[in-house]
């Protein structure tokens, strides 16, 4: 420890009541205190342990799971991933703003809070943070980079909530394009105006019953529609492959996403908490195989890859 007056070392000078280490200047006589690490809040747990659960968390294992391997209670973990999923919301807000764009792709990921639709309309539950729920992403195609998500319902209000959230993250004009959904339209001439270049790419799907484990998987596409609305989208760029090869990134990394298991979110903030946790994880910390960088670095917004702890802190 260096004494914050005199610049030098300072030597060990007894612990207080509750057996924090102090320390005492030998040239102005000051005492002080070490100041602790605050990256986790007031949580007591050893930040390299720490570490480990959001990496782990992040790697698609269950809440369970990591208990058994890192001992901590189940709480403890669950109250970790949420204070992390604020700080990453606020970088996100921060750091993912006005950003220049040429080519975004957006899409939206089912997913389901508590129970399906279906057992809440049986029960009539009314609680809006109960049932289906889609997490819309924006992606911009050339650098990888996640502009702007949202987390709600498939209608109107929750589209648009989301096209507002991609004009505060882009600048500049730009093409655009989304699935064949009815809101989008209306969303994206709300919130964008004519600095896109809107067109919707939509899929026609083949017919028939579907049983066993055809039931769960994607029927066949047997012709896409692409489909101009606003000012002038090249035909050879209106494309969602990039968003939708990042919708199977996000059913392999977040376990509360991944089908046909007991590993679902029981509750709404639980699953934004893991939603912001990812998001921020792989714009400023994973390295995407295609540009060889993160793709904040792709776009200019950082100038290395973050560690984990650099995500926290930052």
């Amino acid at each position: 420890m260096v004494c914050h007056n005199c610049k030098i070392e300072a030597k060990k000078f007894g612990k207080d009541r509750k057996g924090n280490q102090r320390f005492r200047c030998n040239q102005c006589r000051k005492t002080f205190q070490e100041l602790k690490d605050n990256l986790l809040g007031t949580m007591r747990i050893p930040l390299e342990k720490a570490e480990m659960c959001l990496q782990l968390l992040l790697e698609g294992m269950s809440m369970r799971s990591i208990q058994r391997i890192t001992g901590l209670h189940q709480e403890t973990i669950m109250n970790l991933l949420v204070f992390a999923g604020d700080r990453c919301r606020e970088l996100m807000n921060k750091k993912i703003k006005g950003v220049a764009v040429k080519d975004v792709e957006a899409d939206e990921i089912w997913g389901f809070c508590k129970m399906k639709k279906r057992t809440k309309l049986y029960k009539e539950v009314a609680d809006p943070k109960v049932g289906d729920c889609y997490t819309f992403v924006g992606i911009e195609r050339n650098t990888k980079l996640v502009l702007a998500w949202h987390l709600g319902d498939r209608d109107v209000p929750n589209t648009e909530a989301f096209t507002e959230k991609l004009d505060r993250a882009t600048s500049g004009r730009f093409q655009l394009t989304t699935d064949g959904m009815p809101a989008y339209p209306q969303a994206v001439s709300y919130s964008l105006g004519t600095r896109v270049d809107f067109a919707q790419l939509i899929k026609v799907y083949a017919h028939g019953d579907r049983e066993g484990e055809q039931k769960y998987s994607p029927p066949e596409v047997v012709e896409t529609v692409s489909k101009p609305l606003i000012g002038n989208p090249d035909p050879r760029r209106i494309c969602t492959s990039i968003v939708e090869r990042s919708n199977l990134s996000m059913r392999t990394s977040i376990r509360r996403l991944t089908r046909l298991t007991n590993a679902f979110s029981k509750k709404w903030d639980n699953l934004h908490a893991a939603l912001s946790l990812y998001f921020a994880y792989y714009n400023f910390c994973r390295i995407h195989s295609s540009i060889r960088c993160t793709p904040a670095m792709e776009s200019g917004i950082t100038g290395h890859v973050w560690t984990l702890r650099e995500l926290l802190a930052a």
